[in-house]
């Protein structure tokens, strides 16, 4: 009786024991799910600076596409600005080419002669062309030392200037003659053997073909030497 009672004892006291840590072990799986692991604190502040660094990323990349389409504006208006130089610049050079084509075409010509080293010329008892031979410049070849005339090569608008000196007689002077008509008389009466000097100058508008000269009158005379008191000149203003 004694050893059944003792087994039930022994059999009573590993019931027991078995319950308290079945329930131990329920109680130890319920604590943790309720306390899950916690996270190591590095991994949770690498999380937490990701997640502040996130946006400040999104805002530099729309900063820095806003910049590059900024700069793709302003590339697009200095292409425009540079195309548009570009034509002005081929349209100056064409115009100056141009220029360039018509003055190399325009006939030059501009002549400046003095008339004698002979000192006294007249007076003389018919009207003579004066033909003033100390040429010089004659650019174009359009007065003719020889004849005393200007010949006009163009049709154009003409410049023509004179210098008269004279002394010893009773006056001096001389005719400007377009052709066959005067166009300017200038005389100077002198005076007790006073030195007189005279000039003028005049526009005239010429086709081509069209002459000019100088004519001393008769009892007229004129007085010159190397100092090239007489002279005659001229040139061509502009084409029509």
């Amino acid at each position: 009786m004694r050893v059944v009672a003792g087994l039930l004892l022994l059999l009573l006291g590993l019931c027991g024991s078995g319950a308290q840590g079945e329930a131990g072990g329920l109680g130890e799986v319920a604590e943790i799910n309720q306390n899950p692991d916690p996270k190591h604190p590095a991994e949770e502040s690498t999380q937490q600076s990701t997640k502040q660094t996130d946006p400040d990323v999104w805002t530099e990349l729309r900063a820095l596409r806003d910049m590059v389409v900024e700069q793709k504006v302003h590339m697009e208006l200095l292409q425009r600005e540079n195309s548009d130089l570009q034509t002005r610049l081929s349209s100056s050079e064409s115009r100056i080419d141009q220029l360039e084509r018509e003055n190399a075409e325009k006939p030059k010509v501009a002549f400046y002669a003095a008339l004698t080293d002979a000192g006294n010329l007249g007076p003389y008892n018919t009207d003579i062309t004066l033909k003033y031979s100390k040429v010089f410049t004659n650019i174009g070849k359009a007065y003719n030392p020889s004849t005393g005339f200007f010949t006009a090569p163009v049709k154009g608008v003409y410049w023509f200037q004179f210098t008269v000196h004279g002394y010893d007689t009773s006056a001096t002077g001389v005719y400007v003659y377009k052709n066959n008509q005067i166009m300017m008389a200038n005389w100077e009466n002198i005076n007790n053997g006073v030195r007189e000097y005279l000039t003028n100058s005049l526009l005239l508008e010429l086709t081509a073909g069209d002459e000019i000269h100088l004519v001393l009158p008769s009892g007229w005379s004129v007085y010159d030497s190397l100092s090239n008191f007489n002279t005659f000149s001229g040139s061509l203003l502009f084409t029509l």
